[in-house]
């Protein structure tokens, strides 16, 4: 019986991915995100190719409504979960707290801390009438060190370390696994968020090294999502063979 995952933030980057590699290996999937064509390319792309069936919810994860209509959505079917990739999330605009712009602010802190929350918060109690359930967030780098310019961003993937260890707590005595994936510099539109379309800024942040590849996490996710069911690994946290730490990268040409 093929499982299902439900995969947020799937219209790019990791969350595509992810799609990509949960498909090939016979999953259903669940993808959600705001871009609805990308979406449609998305579900006929996997559904022609690999004979699964794919469900695209179109909905913006920041607003609590919208969620809650989403998963209202779902049939008994589709509730069915197996797998939550909370994926979804983003970085915008660097700079020192004391010159922070507060719309960034609030877009990183509701995409990636309540939107998490709120998908969560809708599919656990699922889950836990299923009696199966594993939820996959995506962390950072930036959970783990903290850098200048860096503040807020590093403050919600701190966060998503925290919930993760949190919700773990909280959903041992119903057999849920909750995991996390924690990569370094990976090369998505995740700089060119950052740098608010500024593609000749974004792209130096990979100049003179090989950064991970969307790909790359997704695998690392499978990997997590396809252990048995008594194995929980808690957390991946893999770098490209270049990083050390956010700010310490070996790069070829000797820029920084």
């Amino acid at each position: 019986m093929s499982k299902i995952a439900f995969i947020t933030g799937a219209t790019s980057g990791i969350g595509e991915a992810s799609a990509v590699k949960f498909a090939a290996e016979g999953w259903h999937l669940v993808i959600t995100g705001r871009r609805a064509d990308r979406l449609k390319t998305l579900k006929e792309k996997l559904e022609s190719q690999y004979n699964i069936k794919v469900l695209t919810l179109t909905f913006d994860i920041r607003k609590l409504d919208e969620v809650k209509n989403a998963i209202a959505q779902l049939d008994n079917h589709w509730k069915e979960i197996d797998v939550l990739i909370n994926n979804a999330g983003l970085a915008v605009g660097r700079g020192p707290i004391h010159e922070g712009v507060y719309d960034d602010w609030e877009r990183m802190i509701d995409t990636n801390i309540k939107g998490l929350l709120y998908i969560t918060r809708e599919l656990t109690p699922i889950m836990i009438a299923n009696g199966k359930g594993h939820i996959i967030n995506i962390g950072s780098l930036a959970g783990h060190e903290a850098y200048g310019d860096g503040n807020v961003y590093c403050g919600t993937k701190h966060a998503v370390i925290a919930m993760s260890r949190a919700m773990r707590i909280d959903l041992v005595k119903f057999g849920i696994k909750v995991s996390v994936v924690s990569p370094g510099a990976t090369e998505t539109e995740f700089s060119l968020v950052r740098y608010k379309g500024d593609k000749t800024t974004a792209d130096k942040t990979y100049n003179g090294y090989q950064p991970l590849t969307s790909e790359d996490v997704a695998a690392s996710i499978y990997f997590i999502a396809s252990q048995p069911k008594h194995v929980n690994i808690e957390e991946i946290f893999l770098l490209p063979t270049a990083q050390a730490t956010t700010n310490i990268i070996h790069r070829e040409n000797g820029t920084k």
